[in-house]
């Protein structure tokens, strides 16, 4: 249970082992756009190396860098203990981990090519049986998180989140293909605030029938996040445009996203202004972009306090002398 004056997170999602490969080459360049009815395609990948993933994980260990608690929950199979060793090195509790027999963790095998492009392979394991663990809603939790998850799993935390009066970010994903309109608007309005990618949110959009503006009228805030263009926040009646933040070197997408959602978690946490709070998250995803792997980057406060200088220029004042900078 969360000390008494403790903030802290709740992240329903995957906790999984990342394959990671890298395509010396670019896949447009071996793949035939009149062929796709046919595709018969093999890569070559010299480099490859296993991560601690998932995006429970993920966000959970990004959250501990900026200073804050953040549990995952979810899932994990009878191959869990390198990553249970790597949770216990790093801080982050297991508590609400929940080993399913039989099953092994959630397995995402990821290619990338030399334009940042990637194709993923998942499989769910041990995740596919998230709905066997429940929202705790006398634990002292402040705010949820539904991340890609299990269809059923996603379904029944958002109604515990809900019930329990524990607001929370709604953060589709990849689990966009599991839901029909109707879903996706009732996932909406229970939540509080809805975070995607520009892809995701043009599929929201369709299958919805909604806009930013019908969206923004039911949550505290839609965040659509647009890669090297930045992010874009609507909230308070307002649209903020959110910079994005320079890398030292663009290594590996993988994770950025996750970055940026606990960037997102902080600022919630802390009561930030949305300006503040937004360019907080690019900066995490940036950090995390020049980095091999989705939780090997770290920082000091004076580190990051650097690069927000760096990148944004002075200190707004509400984040002055906060835990994270």
């Amino acid at each position: 249970m969360a000390g008494k004056d403790e903030k802290s997170a709740l992240i329903c999602g995957s906790v999984a082992y990342d394959t990671i490969m890298v395509f010396p080459d670019r896949f447009r360049q071996h793949i035939l756009p009149d062929k796709l009815h046919m595709l018969n395609v093999a890569f070559l990948v010299p480099q490859m190396r296993r991560e601690f993933g998932g995006c429970a994980g993920n966000i959970a260990y990004n959250l501990k860098l900026l200073g804050e608690t953040g549990y995952p929950m979810g899932g994990i199979g009878s191959d869990f203990q390198p990553y249970r060793d790597w949770m216990s090195k790093t801080g982050i509790s297991t508590k609400y981990l929940a080993v399913i027999e039989g099953e092994h963790c959630a397995q995402a095998f990821i290619t990338t090519d030399l334009d940042a492009n990637q194709i993923t392979a998942f499989h769910p394991g041990a995740m596919n049986h998230s709905q066997r663990i429940k929202v705790p809603a006398n634990d002292g939790i402040t705010i949820g998180v539904i991340a890609p998850d299990s269809r059923e799993g996603m379904l029944q935390h958002a109604q515990q989140f809900k019930a329990a009066n524990i607001p929370f970010i709604f953060d589709p994903g990849q689990a966009m293909p599991l839901f029909e309109g109707k879903e996706f608007r009732q996932f909406i309005e229970m939540a509080d605030w809805l975070a995607v990618n520009d892809y995701e949110w043009a599929l929201l959009q369709e299958r919805t029938g909604w806009t930013a503006h019908d969206v923004s009228s039911v949550v505290k805030a839609l965040i659509i996040t647009r890669g090297a263009e930045g992010s874009v926040i609507h909230a308070d009646g307002r649209i903020y445009h959110i910079p994005c933040a320079p890398a030292a070197e663009v290594v590996d997408p993988t994770g950025c996203g996750d970055a940026y959602r606990a960037g997102l978690i902080h600022g919630i946490l802390r009561g930030l202004d949305w300006e503040t709070t937004g360019r907080i998250a690019s900066l995490m995803g940036a950090i995390k972009v020049a980095v091999r792997g989705t939780q090997n980057h770290s920082f000091t406060k004076t580190e990051f306090a650097e690069a927000y200088r760096a990148a944004f220029g002075e200190l707004p004042l509400s984040m002055k002398n906060r835990v994270a900078v």
